[in-house]
Parts: C-alpha cells; sequence; structure tokens
C-alpha cells in the first residue's frame, strides 16, 4: 500500500491533506507531519495542510488557507478520519484523486487508495512508517516532521500508557527523539493547562456520578463552561481525567455545545466503539467518540454502557 501512495504522490504537482473535525494531537501531527515530509522530499510540488483551526494546537502547527480553484487537479489524503462525514473542510470531494490514511476500525471504506491499519497506536506513527518505507526512494524527515509525528503519537497513545501502545511504538518513537526538536517545550505545550481549566478539573473530580458496576459519567451544560470560562473542545481535554479513579471501567462525558452535545467515550476494557455508532459516532474499542442532539438521549447513553460494563468479564 505504501508503494500505491508513493506512486501516486509522485503522479501530482498539488497535495492537500486533511484531517478529522475537533482535531487532537494525532490529527495534527500526522496531517501536518506528512506535510512537512513531502514539502521537504518534493520541493517543486505545492503541498498544504488545510482545515479549521484549532487554538490549542496552534504549538504544533498553524494551518493553509487556499481557494477552491486549488484543488483542480490536486491529490488529496485524509489523515486519521474513519468517517467521510467528520472530514474537516469539506472541499476534499473536491480533488482528483483521494487517500484515505487512518488506524480506526475501516467501517467507511472511502477515497481511491485506502491504507488502515487498526493495529497502530496513532496514525502519526504510520506516516513514520511510510516515511521509513519511503526513505530509499527519497523522502525526507525533518526536525519539524519528526517533532510533530512524535506529538501525534504522545497524544493518541496518553504517553504511552494506553494499550495501543506496541513495541514497534517504543521503537518509533526511540528513533524520533534522535531528531533536533525540544521534548520539554513539547509536553510542556501540550499538557500544561490555563487556572480556569484547571478548575473545571477540579469540577470534574468532586461531581462526577460512579455507579456501582464501574461506569462514570460527568455532565458539563453551556451554562457550567462559561462560568468557567471555558469551550468545548477544552473541556474534551479533561476527558482522560477519570482514568486514575480505582473501580471504574468506563466513562462518559457529555459536553454541550451549541447544535449538540458531545459523547466522550472511554473505557478499561468493555468495547464502546459499537455503542458509539449508535449515536451517529465511532472510535476505537477504547476510547470513541458520538453525538446527541437531547438531554433526553444521555439516558440512553448511559444504559447502553451500563449494560456493557454489567457483561464485561475481568
Amino acid at each position: 500500500m505504501n508503494e500505491k501512495i508513493i506512486e501516486m504522490i509522485e503522479q501530482y504537482e498539488t497535495i492537500i491533506v486533511h484531517r478529522h473535525v475537533r482535531p487532537d494531537p494525532d490529527a495534527y501531527g500526522s496531517q501536518c507531519g506528512l506535510v512537512e515530509i513531502l514539502k521537504a522530499s518534493y520541493p517543486n510540488k505545492k503541498v498544504y495542510a488545510v482545515g479549521k483551526e484549532e487554538r490549542s494546537l496552534h504549538f504544533m502547527r498553524r494551518l493553509d488557507t487556499i481557494e477552491d480553484e486549488v484543488y483542480e487537479g490536486a491529490l488529496v489524503i485524509v489523515c486519521d478520519t474513519a468517517n467521510a462525514e467528520r472530514i474537516c473542510d469539506k472541499r476534499y470531494s473536491l480533488g482528483d484523486k483521494l487517500i484515505k490514511i487512518d488506524h480506526h476500525p475501516n467501517e467507511d471504506q472511502y477515497g481511491d487508495i485506502l491504507w488502515v491499519d487498526t493495529t497502530a497506536s496513532s496514525c502519526s506513527e504510520m506516516i513514520y512508517e511510510f516515511y521509513l518505507f519511503g526513505k530509499d526512494r527519497g523522502l525526507i524527515l525533518t526536525d519539524e516532521a519528526a517533532r510533530l509525528l512524535f506529538g501525534g503519537i504522545v497524544g493518541d497513545t496518553g504517553r504511552f500508557l494506553f494499550p495501543s501502545t506496541t513495541d514497534k511504538t517504543f521503537a518509533y518513537a526511540g528513533e524520533l527523539i534522535h531528531y533536533n526538536f525540544s521534548r520539554t517545550e513539547l509536553f510542556d505545550k501540550m499538557y500544561e493547562l490555563d487556572t480556569n481549566i484547571i478548575k473545571l478539573n477540579g469540577y470534574i473530580l468532586q461531581n462526577f456520578n460512579m455507579q456501582s458496576n464501574g461506569l462514570a459519567s460527568v455532565v458539563l451544560t453551556k451554562k457550567l463552561l462559561e462560568e468557567y470560562e471555558a469551550v468545548p473542545s477544552e473541556a474534551s481535554l479533561l476527558v482522560g481525567t477519570l482514568g486514575n479513579v480505582k473501580g471504574i471501567l468506563a466513562w462518559v462525558f457529555f459536553i454541550e455545545e451549541e447544535d449538540q452535545i458531545r459523547v466522550r467515550l472511554r473505557s478499561k476494557g468493555p468495547v464502546i466503539n459499537g455503542i458509539a455508532r449508535k449515536f451517529k459516532g465511532g472510535g476505537h474499542p477504547l476510547a470513541s467518540g458520538a453525538s446527541i442532539y437531547s438531554w433526553d438521549e444521555v439516558d440512553h447513553v448511559l444504559n447502553e454502557l451500563s449494560d456493557a460494563c454489567d457483561n464485561y468479564q475481568l
């Protein structure tokens, strides 16, 4: 598959790279890391990273702004996005060809070329593997690309704590840290939080609801977020905060946005991505997301999760 991707890249003078809406470090790391590799490897090509910017990820890279006509005759690559409806910037369909590179379950098989590896810890890990495959063909990994890919791997593995972390993940990370970038600075930018978000985290720790079967839940309304001067994307950064609670099996954050309620699902065992799919979402077996459009649906989500916890065998 890597050979096919390289061959297609070599055919196009313009390459536009997308990723999913509401991006995380792996979305930025894989998208922008690939762009940096391609720009260094093919200096005569026009390569862009596009999509709505996420303020909290400005430290990783700023994105490009392009006109619609740039898509004419262009190759489009989408990173870290399982479903076409979650691709950020719907102009992705205006290109000549489309490549999907992803590590989520391949339930929406969009694209002319699909490279999906659910064993990869992150899409950033896949992009580094792509570089390793193509370095004898002229692919160049710059210090900046290495920083981005390392950040993406760290983000999607929870600093190498998640079960998705493999021997290969550690090996690739060990190679990436030999490039010239500051891990200390990167970690500081990834994990430092403003005072108001720290206080919101304190609210979460004091107010989450825990059931006897190991299911925990948190409700964050728009009114509450306004009290803490926080936006939904900042609240989403705190989803992992319950992972250290003793006895927890699965947990869910309900985060109210303008037009929907974001459902952030996490698990230490019960498979939850099937539940996410029932509510217009998806993701990994132990980390998924979904959307509901009424507070009346909260109990439906909780009932599904509660059944999964009840039926889970330790």
